[in-house]
């Protein structure tokens, strides 16, 4: 009910029923118990593992202790996706040029939660071009969905310092990644495609929905352990209800698995 389209529902129920604002919840049902304003705890050693072994995983910072925002993202039909469920809890929402960080939980037929992955933003660009957008959503069949993805040292100059350069790259000037969905030998396969929800209140008044264009690149870290670049493109359709405040822009963010029991939500 909440996901499904939560901005008209809650503002049906209130126009219609009389209720009064903070009597319904639209964060219901949320996995691990999440709801905004929770008090979010995540253990850091996986963190300061993957870091110490080359990720470039941005450790949170003080203020990144409460949900600010939780989102579901529904895949196209056809779309197939496993676990089935996809959700996004916000430690900073990325809005007014901060950086993204989320843990994005996945959840199985059951509802059961399968896996969870803790993101941090490395960079976001625009898409300035017809044919740029054509690559970033994989229309052009190349582009978002190649069966490879690399970083080079020189790209990141500007958003990594010196020292976490030289423990991320070492004496190499690339970081190479290899897409982590579709057959392994195929050139390109089109990028998952869906559209997310989020909601920025309890109410569910504020918030904004998007459709998204993504693919998942993996690579692993000194110590075995797997680092994910998750490339999304998101076309937004509307803020706070509002349709006429539109945009696009493409997320590089960087994630590792976080095992269940070393997150804690109150």
């Amino acid at each position: 009910m909440a996901w499904k389209d939560v901005f008209s529902y809650v503002r049906a129920v209130a126009a219609n029923k009389g209720v009064t604002k903070g009597a319904t919840r639209a964060d219901d049902d949320v996995p691990l118990g999440a709801r905004i304003g929770s008090v979010v705890q995540i253990q850091m050693s996986p963190i300061i593992r993957a870091q110490t072994n080359g990720s470039l995983i941005a450790m949170p910072a003080a203020a990144d202790t409460r949900i600010l925002a939780v989102s579901q993202i529904r895949l196209q039909p056809g779309m197939e996706l496993n676990p089935v469920e996809l959700y996004r809890l916000y430690l900073d929402k990325g809005d007014d040029a901060a950086d993204e960080k989320f843990l994005q939980v996945f959840c199985g037929d059951d509802g059961k939660v399968a896996e969870v992955l803790y993101f941090t933003q490395l960079a976001r660009v625009i898409p300035e071009t017809a044919d740029d957008q054509d690559a970033y959503t994989g229309v052009a069949g190349y582009g978002l969905g190649d069966a490879g993805y690399t970083l080079w040292r020189e790209q990141l100059a500007d958003v990594v310092g010196a020292q976490e350069l030289a423990t991320v790259f070492g004496e190499s000037d690339r970081l190479d990644y290899t897409r982590d969905a579709g057959a392994r030998d195929a050139q390109f396969v089109n990028p998952f495609k869906g559209r997310e929800t989020r909601i920025d209140d309890a109410q569910g008044q504020h918030g904004l929905r998007q459709e998204m264009y993504f693919m998942p690149y993996v690579r692993q870290l000194a110590d075995g352990g797997r680092e994910y670049l998750l490339i999304t493109t998101e076309i937004v359709e509307s803020v706070d209800g509002d349709a006429g405040k539109r945009g696009i822009h493409v997320d590089f963010v960087i994630g590792i698995p976080v095992e269940q029991e070393r997150i804690v939500i109150q």
